[in-house]
């Protein structure tokens, strides 16, 4: 016979006043709410800027990707295989803060993949690139806290570079800040706990 997990496990060895269940104290959770964002090896034009993007960053979207489907056929059966995988953009909000750096920054390391002005792509980076140097970050680490805002987990992407870059609607009758989002691609993902 199936036993519901929750009667059996979180409930159970609940005496009313004297102890607590499994539920009233073991099912503590991460807050979404709760976490840095890191910027690991950036560019050269963007590299005094690691802590003030660290601590502008107020946004992360989901982070994750999907393992693509190969299909066999075989007469009347069709059976899938893994194939590649394919890492899904992550976009990041950023306040539009007065006293930092962090907009300049941004706008900087995106102009390193595609400059308006001119039309240059990556021009810092080889092979035609003054610099030599990657357009792409090392690492980008979101670090999830705990409830004492301690690191606790994280996930980390390699390879990262800004696609896009969004400056926030202007308007009169808002009372919000401003903030720029900017989604990145990356080529590899990790994640992991801290080890205590």
């Amino acid at each position: 016979m199936v036993e519901g997990y929750h009667k059996s496990t979180t409930r159970a060895n609940f005496t009313p006043g004297s102890t607590l269940p499994r539920v009233s104290t073991h099912l503590d959770a991460v807050r979404a709410y709760q976490f840095e964002v890191k910027f690991y090896g950036l560019p050269v034009e963007v590299r005094g800027s690691q802590q003030e993007l660290t601590a502008a960053a107020k946004q992360v979207s989901p982070i994750g990707g999907s393992v693509d489907d190969i299909p066999i056929d075989r007469v009347n059966d069709k059976i899938y295989i893994p194939g590649k995988f394919t890492p899904d953009p992550v976009t990041i909000t950023f306040d539009n803060q007065l006293l930092n750096q962090n907009s300049p920054a941004l706008w900087k390391w995106f102009k390193s993949i595609y400059d308006p002005l001119t039309g240059d792509m990556t021009k810092f980076s080889a092979p035609g690139g003054a610099g030599n140097s990657s357009f792409k970050a090392n690492k980008m680490t979101i670090v999830e806290l705990d409830n004492t805002q301690e690191p606790h987990s994280y996930i980390e992407l390699y390879g990262v570079y800004p696609t896009t870059v969004r400056f926030s609607e202007k308007n009169y009758s808002t009372n919000d800040v401003a903030t720029i989002e900017v989604t990145f691609r990356f080529d590899f993902l990790d994640y992991n706990k801290y080890s205590n």
